[in-house]
């Protein structure tokens, strides 16, 4: 008999396999809830059926059932199964040392060290599961509209962004580093076949010990030519909403088990100067030409609620080095802000290998690091464009968690290296 999922089960014979979820003895009758990736079903036995006594299981036991499926209206489920035969798969060692249960109290720092039995836990399932379809959803919007989807390398040379805040690595006699980002390839890519996607693995060697923050993400980019920042918020505007409707349409029963209900986000647009100007209007404190602060992220998504807000034209200063300027001061660099968090940054490349050189000048880094980089502007670039989402710090904040690690299956910070 081939196995039946739990969603897919109907009245007559059927073979479920799954994990023990709970366990009732009453006696004289039995009750066994077993679980899978679909659901959950009850297992009814009384002393006189054959499996009555194989109904002795713990939980997050696997087990296969054969038996009747029949209708039940006091089951959760309104099915349920009088077995016929129950096999134990494998056992699960008692007592487990985390409760993986709905109800579970135990400490995100102890589920982390048991990530592997903490995703037995149906929430931790819901939200994987959300986040599986944000990175489906995230290609699929972008292979409709004709981009390319590009594997950029994981060993670099030298900084993409900038900076010191990057892992070593040994790379035969040389010295390599893992890649903060896809940024300089993305670019190439996009000077040559007009528009590319990736989604792939950055480390950061920052010293970050805060609930938004991780040392190794999955980043969901994009890089097209003949764009500026206008039409790259355009086309991240687009790419947010056809994500979240969809999620909305495809994750019904995962928003449901966690209490989400979700709406498609409204666009707002808004320069740098002019949101340092409405802060100020609200009461925030913020230096005119720095970052914006937490609080002050927090305070934008009030003012414009279920909206991205576009804080776009930022100070040179504030972006990397290939954000073209827009002036002496101005850059056409941009900053998405959801739900009280920044998503994603970027805006319009510069193209110009001269004033590429000038600007790695600027920030104190060796054009000679970025050679190829600059070369590859040599043979006809067109002007272009991009941005980045941490699929992570996107889950995050679509599904209300409080710390990234949440949305991370196996995260790294600078304390966790295991499991």
């Amino acid at each position: 008999m081939e196995r039946t999922l739990i969603k897919d089960l109907k009245k007559g014979k059927a073979l479920v396999k799954g994990w023990v979820h709970e366990v009732r003895d009453l006696g004289k009758i039995r009750f066994v809830i077993i679980r899978d990736i679909s659901g959950l079903i009850q297992i009814t036995a009384t002393e006189e059926d054959i499996a009555f006594e194989d109904m002795k299981q713990n939980k997050e036991n696997v087990i296969s059932v054969e038996g009747e499926v029949k209708k039940s209206e006091k089951a959760p489920t309104g099915l349920e199964i009088f077995p016929e035969k129950i096999t134990l798969l494998a056992k699960a060692k008692q007592p487990l040392p985390i409760d993986v249960s709905d109800f579970s109290k135990t400490s995100l720092p102890i589920r982390l060290d048991y990530r592997f039995l903490d995703l037995h836990n149906r929430k931790r399932q819901a939200i994987f599961k959300i986040q599986s379809e944000i990175a489906n959803l995230f290609r699929e919007y972008f292979r409709k509209n004709d981009f390319v989807e590009m594997q950029p390398p994981s060993i670099i040379s030298s900084a993409s962004e900038g900076g010191t805040e990057l892992f070593e690595a040994k790379y035969f006699e040389k010295k390599a580093y893992l890649a903060q980002s896809p940024q300089l390839y993305k670019q190439m890519v996009a000077c040559s076949m007009e528009k590319t996607f990736t989604i792939t693995p950055v480390w950061r060697a920052e010293k970050h010990n805060t609930v938004r923050h991780i040392n190794e993400a999955r980043q969901m980019d994009i890089e097209m030519a003949f764009s500026n920042q206008e039409t790259v918020m355009k086309e991240l505007e687009k790419a947010a909403q056809y994500i979240v409707k969809n999620i909305i349409k495809n994750c019904e029963e995962e928003l449901k088990y966690l209490k989400l209900k979700l709406k498609i986000p409204k666009a707002k647009y808004i320069s740098y100067s002019d949101t340092i100007k409405l802060l100020r209007k609200n009461k925030i404190e913020i230096v005119d030409g720095e970052d914006l602060s937490p609080e002050a992220e927090r305070k934008l998504s009030e003012l414009y609620p279920d909206t991205i807000v576009f804080v776009h034209s930022w100070p040179i200063n504030l972006k990397p080095f290939y954000i073209m300027p827009l002036n002496e001061s101005i850059s056409a660099g941009f900053d998405a802000i959801y739900q009280g968090m920044e998503i994603s940054s970027g805006g319009q490349r510069v193209h110009i290998p001269e004033l590429l050189i000038e600007r790695l000048k600027s920030k104190g880094l060796d054009p000679k690091n970025f050679e190829s980089y600059i070369n590859s502007f040599r043979y006809g670039a067109p002007e272009h464009g991009g941005w980045s989402i941490g699929l992570e710090r996107f889950t995050q904040t679509l599904l209300n968690l409080d710390n990234i690690r949440e949305a991370t299956m196996f995260p790294r910070d600078r304390d966790r290296l295991t499991p």
